[in-house]
């Protein structure tokens, strides 16, 4: 019997990889030591590309009819306009950023998860574990204080900013505390100025302030505040909220009726690696960082699926283990990258020096009048942008036009996304022909059999199962190059 890969922690991150492993047939446990999910709005947003890639798997039609669509962001200072981003212009069949409480997101993961079979294993943790080459040996305790030792054939850290798989590893997690502490309220407002679907990020001359839509009515405010020097402040009063409202935002604004309060401190931190033999590390296990963006969760949820068709392939005897050694430098990159914007976004919004303030508001409002900026600052927002122009599984690349290893290919609305299936292929765009047949033969169990139109003219392009560039070439041969080497792998 084969020994089932073991998920600790069953937040977004921990439920996108069990729902993405257990459709392509692999045997999961995944556990919890809280006794039930989140109740809470906690992060807020699913971004185009995370959208796109929960198509693969069940489709995101559940999430978008429980969620929100928010179609642009202000900036504002004082009274001024500094800019305002569409997303209008997004190339994704989902041009918006789809506002969802965790708890919702939570919820429908874990009902995709039920019908594949899977129920998560309640308040349970992790104490130890030995990690060895040919598996994880990890001991289990329940509530009522009994232990089981579990023989797992993988073990996945999806256990949060405090994870005991990285404690246990001895990962180091490498960064900083800003010295500021931030407010968080979820409520009902009136007088918002801007339309319900619009986000507005205020930069105060006393620091940041942001309002989310979360529905019609309802907000998520965000405020940066001075250091209190407690580690954990103290959740804001609604009249606290209230005072920050009336100093920072436009006028007229009124909350009441509030559905969560609460205080925070930002870290910026990363694990150097996501790999440890047998065991990965992904989400907030793996990295931290500002708010700022809305890029937490989706990034995690991203490890999830970049992790799961490898996994899968190799836990099927397809691929040997070496297509594993991509996942760590892979979306370590990406995670650099997250902890870099993020970071940058933070320090913009909260400077306090009044001429860096003027300076500011001036470069903002010039810049933001571009629209090749617009449309970097969406491609970096939806996440649509990511990509890995470096990555060790990158093959050859065509010469001129055409997208290049590592890029996203766009998915087309109404058509069956790259990764579809209960099993992880690869796709192949190119025209059909004798050198395609032959290629679908001798790799059945690595290609789709349903040969796409090819992404350029005269050429043939490989595309992974999570839908970004392996390779391309003018020959079938230089394909079927590439895929004996997974194979042989």
């Amino acid at each position: 019997m084969m020994k089932p890969v073991l998920i600790v922690g069953a937040g977004p991150v921990g439920m996108t990889l069990a729902c993405e492993l257990a459709r392509y047939g692999i045997s999961v446990r995944i556990v919890d030591k809280a006794a039930q999910r989140t109740d809470k709005s906690k992060a807020l947003v699913l971004w185009s590309r995370t959208l796109e890639l929960l198509d693969r798997g069940g489709g995101s039609a559940p999430f978008i009819e429980a969620g929100f669509k928010a179609l642009a962001v202000n900036i504002i200072a004082g009274d001024k306009l500094i800019g305002r981003v569409g997303m209008e212009n997004v190339e994704s069949p989902y041009p918006f950023g789809l506002m969802i409480p965790q708890s919702e997101t939570e919820r429908l993961l874990e009902e995709r998860l039920a019908k594949l079979g899977i129920s998560i294993e309640r308040q349970v943790e992790v104490t130890t574990f030995r990690n060895s080459d040919d598996g994880v040996e990890v001991v289990l305790r329940r509530a009522d204080g009994s232990e089981e030792t579990v023989s797992a054939s993988w073990l996945a850290g999806c256990d949060g900013a405090h994870s005991v798989v990285r404690h246990t590893l001895g990962a180091t997690f490498d960064g900083e505390t800003m010295n500021s502490d931030w407010m968080l309220a979820d409520v009902h407002m009136r007088g918002y100025p801007c339309p319900d679907t619009e986000a507005s990020v205020y930069w105060h001359k006393d620091g940041a302030f942001v309002i989310f839509p979360i529905s019609p009515g309802r907000y998520r405010i965000l405020a940066d505040l001075p250091a209190s020097g407690a580690d954990h402040p103290p959740a804001p009063t609604l009249a606290e909220v209230q005072a920050i409202i009336d100093r920072r935002g436009p006028p007229g604004m009124v909350a009441f009726d509030p559905i969560w309060l609460a205080s925070f401190k930002i870290n910026g931190r990363k694990v150097s690696s996501y790999r440890w033999g047998r065991v990965f590390l992904a989400g907030d296990a793996a990295h931290v960082h500002s708010p700022a963006g809305g890029q937490g969760m989706n990034t995690g949820m991203q490890d999830a699926f970049n992790l799961a068709w490898k996994l899968a392939l190799v836990v099927k005897g397809v691929c040997g283990e070496q297509l594993l050694d991509s996942y760590s430098p892979e979306r370590s990159g990406v995670g650099d990258e997250v902890l870099k914007s993020a970071g940058r976004l933070t320090v913009v919004a909260t400077m306090k020096n009044p001429v860096a303030q003027s300076v500011r508001n001036l470069v903002g409002h010039v810049v933001f009048g571009f629209s090749p900026v617009q449309h970097v600052f969406t491609e970096q927002m939806t996440e649509i942008g990511i990509g890995y122009p470096h990555s060790p599984l990158n093959g050859s690349a065509l010469s001129g036009t055409g997208p290049k290893p590592g890029a996203r290919v766009t998915p087309t609305a109404g058509e069956v996304p790259v990764g579809s299936g209960d099993t992880p292929l690869f796709a192949l765009f190119a025209e059909k022909s004798t050198a395609t047949a032959d290629l679908l033969a001798k790799f059945s169990g690595l290609l789709d059999p349903d040969v796409r139109p090819a992404l350029h003219e005269g050429g043939f392009w490989l595309v992974r199962p999570d839908g970004y560039v392996a390779c391309s070439a003018k020959d079938a041969a230089t394909i079927a190059q590439y895929l004996d080497g997974l194979l042989k792998a």
